[in-house]
């Protein structure tokens, strides 16, 4: 069953049985206003549909409140768009962009990876935050872990991935058979916690933030995975339907006054861990990632 809840300019409201009433509608699926694009609808609503994988720190639920920095992002640019009232929607990772396609919810607010396969199936915004690979392992480093690389080198290693993460890919690319798929980042790091998988692969910036107070857990170093030589950029965006070409563009035009700007993308991003590194490049376009060549 999904979570749904509610973010406004003034508080949070948690609305029980009228939210489940109308948890079915995205602003996109009002059918008094078949004519009108997500944007118009958004607009005339004051409300838009967010869809997050609770993956920290981009994007959770934390005592029945959104937050995280795509989150933090989204409420700024979309108040600037004449859009007050954000609704969210926790949802399995692999249920984010057929969700998305399906009209449940508007918009997806997860960090998730500009990739070619993906840029078939749904519209990315312009690259949002750049990230780094780490592994999630037992204090100590048992196996003596440092990356993918490591892990497809010695054997014998059971690595943990989020379904549908570019962390699969990678694992797969590198053929790494011993593979335990898990449908969430907590459900991966209780993987390794329990030690049912010797590490746990993720951007770094999340298993940083959630190892962080662990006393069973700990990460290796930040690194980026190389596939035949070529390194592979890591870069997050927000996933709309291909046909809301208005609305990504409206999003894109504001979005760009913040990765204009770094001090204005640290003051939204940098209390959930970011950093300037995390700003992604002038020159990096969602074009490129979607072509898939980083030659």
């Amino acid at each position: 069953m999904r979570k749904r809840h509610t973010l406004t300019r003034s508080a949070l409201a948690l609305t029980g049985a009228l939210t489940l009433a109308l948890a079915g509608c995205a602003s996109g699926d009002n059918t008094d206003s078949a004519d009108q694009s997500t944007l118009e609808q958004a607009r005339e609503s004051g409300t838009i549909t967010l869809a997050v994988a609770s993956e920290r720190p981009y994007s959770w639920v934390e005592d029945g409140e959104p937050t995280g920095a795509t989150i933090a992002m989204h409420k700024k640019i979309f108040e600037e768009l004449g859009i007050d009232d954000i609704k969210v929607e926790e949802v399995e990772w692999n249920s984010l962009i057929p969700g998305l396609n399906a009209g449940r919810w508007d918009v997806v607010s997860a960090g998730m990876s500009i990739l070619p396969d993906r840029c078939e199936q749904a519209a990315f915004s312009d690259p949002e935050i750049m990230y780094t690979t780490t592994l999630a392992v037992p204090k100590g480093n048992p196996q003596d872990l440092s990356d993918l690389d490591s892990v497809a080198d010695k054997g014998g290693i059971t690595l943990a991935v989020q379904s549908g993460a570019i962390e699969e890919g990678y694992a797969d690319d590198l053929g790494i058979t011993d593979v335990i798929k898990v449908d969430s980042a907590t459900a991966g790091l209780e993987t390794v916690e329990s030690g049912r998988a010797d590490a746990f692969a993720l951007t770094a910036v999340s298993l940083n933030w959630m190892t962080d107070d662990s006393d069973a857990l700990e990460t290796t170093g930040a690194f980026v995975q190389e596939l035949d030589g070529v390194e592979q950029i890591g870069a997050g965006a927000t996933v709309f339907r291909k046909e809301d070409k208005d609305l990504l563009a409206a999003y894109n035009e504001e979005l760009a006054k913040i990765t204009g700007d770094e001090q204005s993308y640290l003051d939204l991003v940098e209390p959930f861990g970011f950093t300037a590194e995390n700003l992604p490049p002038a020159d990096l376009t969602t074009e490129h990632l979607c072509s898939g060549d980083l030659g």
